[in-house]
């Protein structure tokens, strides 16, 4: 089988799962294959990708955290099975996919059955690290692995433990799956471990979990916790730890001050004073509950959170890529004028130059032999000798072509993806070969495939991604309470 006919095996799939779980979503499919016709021609995807295999459709949570701050405990008690090995120390350095089976075994499978499946989040994650690092890729399975429960509390999500995360020591690899996570998830729990204050010595972690996370679009899917609270108890004053914490993250931009407090409670430590020990439990129980209350509803984030992937998908294809290719091929064309006026111009003085000191244009005419000599052939001859002047001149004009469009590549080579601010960054080379290719000449400011047909699929999915939200919208909300008028 083909690779786009196992694409279109795989859109069919996710059709067919839509269409029980939730038709619109299913709607958004046919508008994402409408965003890869236009890439197609672009040169944004290859004829074996979609768009619609790059987003996660099924409900996501992620737990992010530092080490031993208590994720695996958190996961275990909420699923209300012990999947995850807990402990004080790191017990295990590979990210885990955790989601719902039939069966009543749990099973633990290995990081290839998530690189190679299109419906879930690390599809093809193994072509990522290895960019990063050249033989990690075949590795895959010391980054990733599934694990499969038959508990209902993880029925139609997917939650993702993460391995704990030290910014300062962490490898660039476990960093751009983290990122990657991140964009995907619906729902995203940064823990912090309240045994260890030291919230000033993690300056590079808190970078890359609070200040680099607030500023973001879809903030608020990050809830910041405070894990293990119940061991502050002990001190003389609880609530200075929880200060310290508080001083940390408004650091970083978390100025509200709000983030949750929770510890489990059937690993806490005893307390012995029962006003401080009821104290922390009422806090407990109301955080915790809100917690919960999110990781429920992740099917709600998630279905607009996939019409929110479309319109940006769109608006950056439109207002991003397609100006910042339009930008290399402005480049391109003042490399090209600037390299044909020099060699062209020098070729023309050497000629000139050369005919003027063998006198052929003596007495500014044509009587010298040689002129007399071309004006004599016959005027197929003529036609033979000034179309072969003619391909030497293109076949010149197509080397300097070629030599500009390598100096556009090799400056873009130099800057990191994030510095274009599009997310098909890695697609910039190839869709300027496609647009700076063959004879096309240099003075088309349009890149090829953003003709008119294009720019109106892409209208076309902003007004469809406007309407999938009215819909969602009708179907979550009710603000003039007709929908209960009806159902009384």
């Amino acid at each position: 089988m083909s690779q786009s006919q196992q694409l279109k095996k795989r859109l069919r799939n996710l059709e067919k799962h839509l269409s029980q779980e939730n038709p619109i979503l299913l709607r958004t499919v046919a508008s994402f294959r409408k965003l890869d016709r236009v890439c197609y021609r672009l040169g944004i995807l290859e004829a074996e990708d979609s768009l619609a295999t790059r987003i996660s459709w099924w409900p996501m949570i992620s737990v992010l955290g530092t080490y031993s701050s208590g994720k695996s405990t958190f996961i275990n008690h909420y699923v209300g099975q012990d999947l995850q090995l807990t402990g004080n120390q790191a017990v295990d350095d590979r990210f885990t996919v955790i989601c719902y089976t039939h069966g009543d075994d749990a099973r633990v499978l290995p990081g290839l059955s998530l690189d190679a499946d299109p419906r879930f989040p690390f599809y093809r994650l193994s072509r990522s690290i290895e960019e990063l690092a050249t033989g990690e890729g075949r590795r895959i399975d010391a980054y990733l692995q599934l694990k499969t429960s038959a508990k209902a509390k993880i029925r139609g999500k997917i939650i993702i433990d993460s391995p704990g995360f030290d910014a300062d020591d962490q490898r660039t690899s476990i960093l751009r799956i983290t990122d990657h996570i991140i964009d995907l998830s619906d729902l995203v729990l940064v823990f912090f471990d309240a045994r260890h204050p030291e919230a000033g010595t993690m300056r590079d972690t808190l970078d890359h979990l609070v200040a680099q996370t607030i500023a973001r679009p879809d903030s608020s899917k990050f809830l910041y916790v405070l894990n293990q609270i119940d061991t502050t108890a002990r001190e003389d004053n609880p609530e200075d730890v929880i200060a310290s914490w508080q001083r940390a993250l408004a650091q970083k931009g978390l100025t509200a001050g709000r983030f949750f407090r929770i510890y489990n409670p059937t690993a806490a430590v005893a307390i012995e004073d029962d006003t401080l020990r009821q104290r922390f439990e009422a806090k407990r129980d109301v955080d915790m509950k809100e917690i919960h209350d999110r990781m429920e509803q992740v099917g709600v984030d998630r279905a607009y959170r996939v019409v929110g992937a479309l319109e940006q998908t769109a608006r950056d294809i439109q207002d991003l890529f397609v100006p910042k290719l339009q930008a290399l091929l402005t480049e391109w064309r003042r490399r090209v004028l600037r390299l044909d006026a020099v060699v062209f111009g020098l070729l023309a003085a050497a000629v000139g130059g050369w005919t003027l000191w063998t006198g052929e244009w003596d007495g500014l005419s044509f009587s010298h032999p040689t002129w007399a000599a071309v004006f004599d052939l016959d005027p197929l001859w003529r036609l033979v000798l000034l179309a072969a002047a003619l391909a030497g001149g293109g076949y010149l004009h197509a080397r300097l072509r070629g030599r500009a469009a390598r100096a556009v590549l090799a400056r873009l080579a130099k800057q990191p993806p994030d510095a274009h601010g599009t997310r098909f960054a890695d697609s910039l080379p190839r869709a300027f070969r496609n647009s700076a290719g063959g004879w096309r000449s240099i003075f088309w400011r349009r890149p090829v495939g953003w003709e008119g047909r294009s720019r109106r699929r892409v209208a076309d999915v902003l007004l469809e991604a406007n309407g999938y939200v009215q819909l969602l919208n009708d179907r979550y909300t009710d603000p003039s309470g007709t929908g209960a008028d009806t159902a009384a």
